[in-house]
């Protein structure tokens, strides 16, 4: 059984997701691979249990450590942004956090790679992935300023923390025709950007206003 046919474990109501993935359709994502993973992914495993009668709005909701699990229709957005360029082989995430984007990934790609540096949010979310059955998300405690050089080039890199610039080395580790989505910018303002390699350049464009905790170096 692959992790797209484990996703069901634990799930909600099939009504309840359903809502969620009809408003995610009715807000603009178009991409019905993403809208199915959206449906069927548990999102209340990925939150307090506590909150998790909210885990279907569309809403981000504290995790802990001064971080969210980002708003669904952020999630499939930045996922549908991602998949524009083909199904990636290879995904590097920077910012595990509670884990629900790389699971949606996981489900849309051969392989994820995730970095997180809150060590507690990573032990979390190792747990989550096995109870859910995921096989294909590898997982690194570490500072994502540094990238994971030695498991790419990466198809597909996506920042899920804001930096106010996109690390060189991040960029480095993109594979030709690869795709960078990431928020950039601070407190006061941030913006999406999308970078794609074709060759040694690199084409950038602003895709929306978002707002994201900041991205920091280290460990905690």
């Amino acid at each position: 059984m692959n992790s797209a046919q484990k996703l069901g474990i634990g799930m909600t109501s099939q009504r309840t997701r359903e809502r969620l993935a009809a408003r995610l359709g009715d807000a603009g994502i178009a991409n019905v691979h993403v809208l199915n993973v959206i449906r069927q992914l548990p999102r209340h495993r990925f939150v307090d249990e506590a909150l998790a009668s909210r885990a279907y709005e569309d809403t981000a909701l504290p995790i802990g450590y001064g971080q969210t699990i980002s708003q669904p229709f952020v999630v499939a957005r930045m996922t549908e942004l991602l998949l524009a360029g083909g199904f990636p082989k290879r995904v590097l995430e920077i910012g595990t956090g509670s884990g629900y984007q790389a699971a949606v990934l996981a489900a849309l790609a051969e392989r994820v790679h995730t970095i997180e540096r809150i060590r507690e949010l990573h032990d979390r979310s190792r747990r989550l992935f096995r109870e859910l059955g995921f096989e294909n998300i590898r997982q690194r405690f570490g500072d994502g300023f540094q990238g994971w050089a030695s498991a790419g080039p990466f198809d597909a890199i996506v920042l899920t923390a804001a930096p106010s610039e996109v690390p060189a080395v991040l960029l480095d580790q993109l594979a030709d025709g690869g795709r960078l989505l990431a928020p950039i910018g601070d407190a006061e303002s941030q913006a999406l950007r999308l970078y794609i390699r074709e060759g040694k350049e690199i084409q950038t464009q602003v895709v929306e206003s978002v707002f994201f905790v900041p991205m920091l170096e280290g460990v905690e």
